[in-house]
């Protein structure tokens, strides 16, 4: 069994006063200092998709993980929507349109795929996959858009980011079963191919590209207040990444910088209560438009391209121990 390890140091610091009142003197109202925690993530699963991709989107829907869309190693669009995790990857059904470079999140045991590219050009289509794999259109989107990501937020969905075919997008929009998306929050800066997942009842997002250059900024966007900042900064720009949450932690796994082989094996560790960020571990190989998702304790990662341009049917499982 290849194994990947994420060696993650997590700092946790109790609240009160750090002045102490005499040189020597201990300060009583401190809580102790915790101790350093260690956090071991191996490879529990090594399996194989049916052919190789990238840019699939990613969901968990009832404890499995479907992969809908997606290019295969010759660039092209797909339209199948394969269940990859737990038991053997195979296909289970098929979307109405091949896409690649979509958004997908579960809401209600509904799968919503949001988006994406097409022989056309972008999509505003909003597809609902079913527990059968059976797919319909479900809403449409305010523009056209590829490269964006979809995360549940509790009861609703946020769409983040995106390219209409001429422009990335700032916008953050919000979507609940049987109404148009609305706008919810802004980004600072317009933004496409970022990192994202849910932690601790806030959006945060990694990453990305605003067009132009790839971006280093780890956001935090809250829904309660329809705020947005920048909590962290990641050691160097990306693109093209992974992002899932465990254990309070957000993880960016891969992606690139500007250069079209300039794929990273990194996996970053972001505490977003403290913003302090710290390498947790490595992939297999360097590797970006990979997708990823928490299932249960562990994070599936599924595919990715690497710096000779290939194209991967690898499904990894990391999970601590």
């Amino acid at each position: 069994m290849r194994r990947v390890t994420l060696l993650a140091t997590l700092l946790l610091v109790g609240c009160g006063s750090a002045h102490r009142p005499r040189p020597h003197a201990p300060n009583r109202h401190a809580p102790p200092r915790a101790p350093r925690t260690r956090l071991h993530v191996r490879t529990a699963t090594r399996a194989v998709l049916p052919a190789p991709l990238q840019l699939p989107a990613l969901a968990v829907r009832g404890g499995v993980a479907i992969a809908v869309g997606g290019l295969d190693a010759a660039d092209r669009s797909l339209p199948t929507i394969e269940r990859v995790a737990p038991g053997a990857p195979r296909v289970v059904g098929a979307l109405p349109q091949a896409i690649h470079d979509a958004g997908a999140a579960a809401l209600r045991g509904t799968v919503y795929v949001f988006g994406g590219g097409t022989a056309a050009g972008p999509t505003d289509a909003i597809v609902a996959i079913d527990r059968h794999g059976r797919a319909r259109i479900a809403g449409r989107l305010p523009a056209p858009s590829s490269d964006l990501e979809a995360v549940r937020l509790g009861g609703e969905i946020v769409v983040v980011g995106g390219y209409t075919g001429a422009q990335p997008q700032r916008a953050l929009l919000g979507f609940t079963p049987g109404r148009s998306p609305r706008r919810i929050g802004s980004l600072p800066h317009p933004l496409r191919y970022a990192a994202a997942a849910a932690v601790g009842g806030r959006l945060v997002i990694a990453g990305g590209t605003d067009g132009v250059t790839a971006r280093a900024d780890v956001l935090s966007f809250d829904p309660r207040t329809g705020r947005t900042r920048r909590i962290a900064r990641l050691p160097h720009p990306l693109a093209h990444a992974a992002g899932a949450a465990l254990r309070g932690r957000f993880l960016v796994l891969g992606g690139r910088g500007d250069g079209l082989a300039s794929q990273r094996r990194a996996i970053w560790a972001v505490d977003p209560a403290s913003g302090r960020v710290w390498r947790a571990g490595a992939l297999p190989r360097a590797l970006s438009d990979l997708s990823a998702v928490a299932l249960g304790s562990r994070i599936v990662v599924v595919g990715g391209r690497d710096r000779a341009g290939r194209v991967h049917r690898e499904l990894l499982g990391l999970a601590p121990r």
